[in-house]
């Protein structure tokens, strides 16, 4: 809730005129408690892992024919049973368990510095906090998801995120509910050591949201302008690792690939591309089933 009455009132408090964001957010947020609009993140959540999934699930039912040739598993094929079941039981899980997490971490929130008032961040500050949240969020998932993957905590935990050893879009964030909280911790890192205004940190999460989405995909679309992004891993490159799966001792980066050379985690991926390079080249590539490439280099 700002401390302001009137666009006047902060108008004098800043020495100068409102922009027309920060009008229209004084419009929005002046008469709501902090808390709700800390609360506005799972809404956010929920709504970009509703929509933004769509696109790959009309492909994956077939809708368009002409985007088969971008599929990383062309073998595999999901019905919409599936994929309605993946989608309550992450809905269920924001809703249970993501849900109360916000509102009990608000105090938190409130600790660290998350701002609501005015100004809003420039651009360029959304933008490079934004740039630093991605980077320390990678290189703490990387470790958290590595011990993920020890016989233990595999078999009680990360084993139900790896039910899709073909990902799709909707399974981005399918996982058990404990795996839920442990990796959630990388993603308020950021946040924690870089504090912002709350409309970065909803950016960021929304963020997050679509490039996970879009690393489960299932499909290696020439145009995403993420493949730009240096160091970026993408669908391909995540896609290796779900279909290893247990086995799998490469590729647990979330977001970049850097920590999986500087520690020789990507290994089996790189032999993985040689040999699909090597079939390329000698014209036999289709006879080379997906599935059984990857068990051969897992």
């Amino acid at each position: 809730m700002l401390p302001y009455q009137s666009l006047e009132e902060a108008e004098e408090a800043l020495g100068r005129a409102l922009s027309v964001a920060e009008k229209l957010w004084f419009q929005y947020s002046a008469q709501k408690p902090d808390l709700i609009l800390h609360c506005h993140n799972i809404l956010f959540v929920m709504l970009f892992y509703t929509l933004a999934p769509l696109p790959f699930v009309f492909i994956g039912l077939g809708w368009f024919k002409n985007m088969d040739k971008f599929k990383i598993q062309p073998k595999v094929n999901d019905c919409f049973s599936n994929m309605f079941k993946c989608y309550k039981h992450v809905m269920r899980t924001f809703v249970l368990v993501v849900g109360p997490l916000q509102v009990i971490s608000y105090p938190t929130i409130q600790w660290i510095g998350i701002r609501t008032n005015l100004p809003l961040p420039s651009l360029s500050e959304v933008f490079w906090q934004i740039v630093v949240y991605f980077i320390i969020e990678d290189f703490s998932h990387y470790w958290i998801h590595r011990m993920l993957h020890e016989k233990w905590a595999y078999k009680k935990i990360h084993r139900v995120h790896h039910e899709y050893t073909a990902p799709i879009g909707l399974a981005a964030p399918y996982a058990h509910w404990a795996e839920i909280l442990i990796l959630g911790l990388p993603s308020f890192l950021g946040p924690a050591l870089v504090p912002g205004h709350i409309i970065t940190y909803w950016m960021w999460f929304i963020l997050r949201q679509l490039e996970a989405i879009e690393t489960h995909s299932g499909y290696l679309l020439p145009w995403t302008p993420t493949k730009y992004i240096p160091f970026y891993g993408g669908a391909e490159y995540h896609d290796y690792h779900h279909f290893v799966g247990e086995q799998s001792k490469s590729n647990f980066a979330s977001i970049f690939t850097y920590c999986d050379y500087i520690y020789g985690t990507n290994k089996g991926y790189r032999s993985h591309k040689q040999v699909l390079e090597k079939y390329e080249h000698s014209n036999k590539f289709n006879d080379l089933p997906f599935n059984c490439r990857e068990k051969k280099l897992s």
